[in-house]
């Protein structure tokens, strides 16, 4: 049986770098079958292609334009068209080796979006995503921070077909809509510490889940660096929730993650 699939981690983070053979390392070992790797901005696009080249056939890259942009490492601000103009040549460049665009979506959390105006230009910056990935055949990964409603809506209306919400953060009758439509939504190990992950996992089927770490993010602990061989730790709390072998959450989980990522075919038998 093919090990489970890390469908959003953020191996170019910089408090990766020093130790990133490592943490790839790890994850092989602990049988980990692929980490598909997210960007946020333009400027991480080079670094997450090389780690998709110093290690092929595991580490997978995404390419997109998040919807909160870092300045500095203490400033951000909601994302403008401008920062999208300067990713689509690179995302051209490189379109060949993606298995999907991400991360892409809405963030409506106040202090990054407060006005009408950031809210409206996040939803045109990620129109244009989901019109770029329907060009290039690409599925989406996607973020919609206290956004769970707008974001579904908007991928729907776009006629978005391959979605991957992660960490979903909102009430599980929304995330059904989701599911109605034919998306999934990936877990992270953090939801050991979440209740709102848990009732979200009770609702969900299990033919509509994937894994994820979001790495260094949403670990089992907070404020400790997560990894992606911390996987299992979401795969065993889903099986205890839904009463059913670990080995089911992991043998459906990674098929989902084909059916998300149709090009993962290439590297991961089942």
């Amino acid at each position: 049986m093919a090990g489970p699939v890390d469908c959003h981690c953020h191996l170019a983070a910089a408090c990766f770098q020093p130790d990133v053979a490592a943490v790839v390392r790890a994850a092989e070992q602990a049988a980990v079958s692929a980490l598909v790797v997210v960007s946020e901005q333009a400027r991480e696009f080079r670094s997450v292609v090389e780690l998709s080249e110093r290690f092929p056939g595991f580490v997978l890259p995404c390419l997109g334009v998040h919807p909160v942009q870092e300045i500095s490492p203490e400033e951000q601000r909601s994302v403008t068209l401008k920062d999208l103009d300067a990713a689509l040549p690179l995302i051209e460049l490189y379109k060949d080796k993606l298995v999907g665009i991400g991360e892409v979506g809405l963030d409506f959390t106040p202090r990054f979006a407060s006005t009408n105006e950031q809210k409206e230009e996040q939803r045109q910056v990620l129109i244009k995503q989901i019109e770029l990935a329907r060009r290039l055949d690409l599925p989406l990964n996607v973020h919609s921070r206290s956004a769970g409603r707008p974001t579904i809506n908007l991928l729907k209306n776009q006629g978005a077909t391959r979605v991957l919400l992660h960490a979903f953060d909102g009430k599980p009758s929304v995330a059904m809509e989701g599911v109605r439509a034919g998306y999934y939504f990936s877990i992270p190990p953090s939801i050991v510490r979440s209740e709102q992950k848990q009732k979200l996992v009770k609702q969900l089927p299990l033919e509509n889940m994937c894994l994820e770490t979001d790495s260094p993010a949403l670990g089992p602990e907070k404020q400790v660096r997560n990894e992606p061989k911390n996987i299992y730790i979401a795969a065993e709390y889903i099986a205890k929730i839904k009463g059913i072998p670990v080995g089911e959450v992991i043998e459906v989980t990674t098929q989902n993650a084909l059916k998300v990522f149709p090009k993962l075919q290439h590297f991961i038998r089942i």
